[in-house]
């Protein structure tokens, strides 16, 4: 009898666990059936989910770049390959001062410029001869990658790798096949020879070889020796794990979608597809329900915020003063970290091989004051799972006379992203009142709001995907800070008598970068200063704001005394970067030239137009 019962109860909690309908999960990526409809293919987004390894790396939340290199001793941004080895000798290299510095920032993850776009490796690669193995730092036997993976370890910190896919150094670049095979042995020896490796990143940076021929990169291979030699990393950027967010100015989107319709950018198919969506990385909706509904299919793509802690990439002693500010920092955290982003701020090393005092200050203050702001949650239970219904409120009892400003909200991303948008009421002198709303969630949602000291707090989420599962709600307070970041001196000459020759161009040295003079064509700037200066270098700030169309890429600059007879002045006649990056570009000679005259002439705009905009343009003298 008793076996019978047994029996029954066993067979009837059988019955109750098959009867409850279980999920079906799609990790990483999802094709929609052909006669999909848009209702089932956001269902079917809704149950799109990380890897493991996205997921730990979503969770790291902030992680540094190490620009370092021949850069670092040539002062350029972009290096063109034929700086001689000799330059890279740094006097004080100590990987564990940024590893200990990175730690006590907050960082999880070091990962390091193994080599940039002048090909100069940190490692001794037998690929090439253009690397340290030819350098006098430590009589060519010294090895960065080798350190800085040696400090990690001893630190507890992930280690990754930037390796340029753009080489100008490289004879090969350009006969694909032939680079192709060598870049893949070099990315084989760091991801053999280096210990785990959590994450290997590649920009999509590309040019012409010797042999006038633009190289044509198989990401195909390269992706797949990745997972055979390190299957646990996450591949970023040209990667098909981790999106660039679209700028580099630590901005991510107000509604920041990780399952998206937007293609990895090594997906052979990627550039049809996104035309087919109208979209790119810059995109303000890449995951929207009438973007997925034209998809055919879906990417769990999360997004990456790259962004350097001063105006370049690479160290300048020049921008020892222009150091991000902490309230520039913070907003940046609330932008990225606080917009489900992961922050990938880049911390570059100095000429000795050291992070240089003021970055290790700031990014400890940095530190600092986030964990203080998140240090006490004023929710009572905030951390309570709540499966959340469209149209579905849930009100939490918060601790008492406790002060706020910040609200903080998070998914359980392992079941995928599901809020579209939520609404955060106060409850305060016996009534609701407005806080704060927001869209996507995913991983961690930030807002900021005025001061209040409510009684209770009220979360509705107004529209999701399925069920939202979500996790930890919360209120802090963080406290004010001003911005103290000084502004940027365009010009150490005065332009009140400056005057534009056979152009009515007083827009692009008023002071304002706001305001720009604009071209068609690619015009020369010519400027009469109205006395000579002994002119040291020049700075040229493309216009503020998102319409970059006109900005310079490739320039000459030329100096005059009379205005009929030029001197060419010597530059690299590039400014690097600058469509991702398109903060004021502050060239010097390295010498000086006595004029009254200069002319800036635009050799080609950023996405090869015919026109020119300049939004400041200054003089410098030392």
């Amino acid at each position: 009898m008793k076996k019978t019962i047994f029996t029954w109860l066993l067979a009837s909690a059988m019955v109750a666990c098959t009867s409850q309908p279980q999920e079906t999960y799609y990790e990483k990526q999802v094709a929609f059936p052909a006669d999909a409809t848009p209702e089932q293919k956001v269902d079917m987004v809704s149950r799109l989910v990380p890897t493991p390894q996205q997921l730990e790396w979503q969770q790291m939340e902030f992680t540094a770049f190490l620009h370092f290199g021949m850069n670092t001793f040539t002062g350029n941004e972009w290096g063109d390959g034929k700086e001689s080895p000799e330059l890279f000798n740094p006097s004080e290299l100590d990987c564990e001062q940024w590893v200990k510095a990175l730690k006590d920032g907050g960082f999880k993850m070091a990962l390091i410029t193994a080599k940039h776009h002048d090909g100069f490796c940190l490692w001794p690669t037998a690929t090439t001869e253009y690397s340290v193995k030819n350098s006098p730092w430590k009589d060519g036997k010294g090895d960065v990658v080798r350190e800085l993976r040696d400090a990690c370890e001893k630190y507890g910190m992930k280690f990754g790798v930037y390796l340029s896919p753009w080489d100008r150094n490289a004879e090969c670049y350009g006969d694909s096949p032939a680079y192709n095979k060598f870049f893949i042995e070099q990315l084989s020896e760091l991801l053999t020879n280096y210990g785990e490796v959590h994450e290997v990143w590649f920009d999509g940076a590309n040019g012409e070889g010797p042999n006038g021929k633009k190289q044509e990169y198989d990401w195909t291979a390269i992706l797949a020796k990745i997972r055979e030699l390190q299957p646990k990393a996450v591949t970023a950027i040209m990667g098909d794990d981790v999106r660039w967010v679209g700028n580099e100015g630590g901005m991510g989107r107000d509604t920041e979608w990780s399952a998206t319709a937007m293609a990895p950018g090594s997906y052979t198919h990627k550039k049809e597809a996104m035309e087919a969506l109208g979209i790119n990385n810059m995109s303000k909706d890449l995951g929207s329900r009438e973007l997925i509904a034209k998809a055919q299919e879906a990417y769990w793509y999360p997004s990456e915020v790259d962004v350097s802690i001063r105006p370049g990439w690479f160290y300048h002693a020049d921008q020892d003063e222009r150091v991000r500010s902490l309230a520039n920092l913070v907003n940046i955290y609330y932008r990225s970290v606080g917009c489900n982003s992961v922050l990938l701020l880049n911390i570059p090393p100095d000429k000795r091989g050291l992070i240089h005092e003021v970055d290790v200050q700031r990014i400890k203050e940095l530190s600092e004051y986030i964990n203080k702001t998140f240090a006490n949650n004023y929710v009572e239970n905030g951390n309570q799972v709540w499966k959340a219904e469209i149209g579905q409120s849930k009100e939490y009892n918060v601790k008492a006379n406790a002060m706020v400003n910040t609200f903080l909200i998070q998914e359980d991303i392992a079941k995928g992203q599901r809020v579209e948008d939520f609404l955060v009421e106060v409850y305060s002198n016996g009534a609701w009142q407005y806080a704060a709303e927001g869209t996507t969630v995913g991983y961690k949602r930030l807002l900021r709001f005025s001061d209040c000291t409510p009684e209770k707090i009220r979360v509705t989420v107004r529209s999701t995907r399925a069920t939202a599962n979500i996790t930890n709600v919360g209120l802090y307070y963080a406290e004010p800070l001003q911005d103290e970041g000084a502004k940027v001196r365009i010009s150490h000459v005065k332009t009140d008598e400056w005057k534009a020759v056979d152009a009515d161009a007083a827009a692009a040295f008023d002071g304002n970068q706001e305001t720009a003079w604009t071209a068609e064509g690619l015009i020369p700037l010519v400027v009469d200063m109205g006395k000579e200066e002994a002119v040291a270098g020049f700075c040229y700030a493309p216009v503020a704001g998102e319409d970059l169309s006109g900005t310079i890429y490739k320039y000459n600059f030329y100096i005059s005394t009379d205005g009929q007879n030029w001197t060419k002045c010597d530059t690299n006649g590039e400014f690097s970067n600058i469509m991702h990056n398109p903060v004021p570009y502050f060239v010097r000679f390295g010498k000086t030239y006595n004029a009254r005259y200069f002319k800036l002439e635009p050799v080609s705009e950023i996405n090869a137009e015919k026109n020119t905009s300049i939004g400041d343009v200054g003089i410098l003298l030392k």
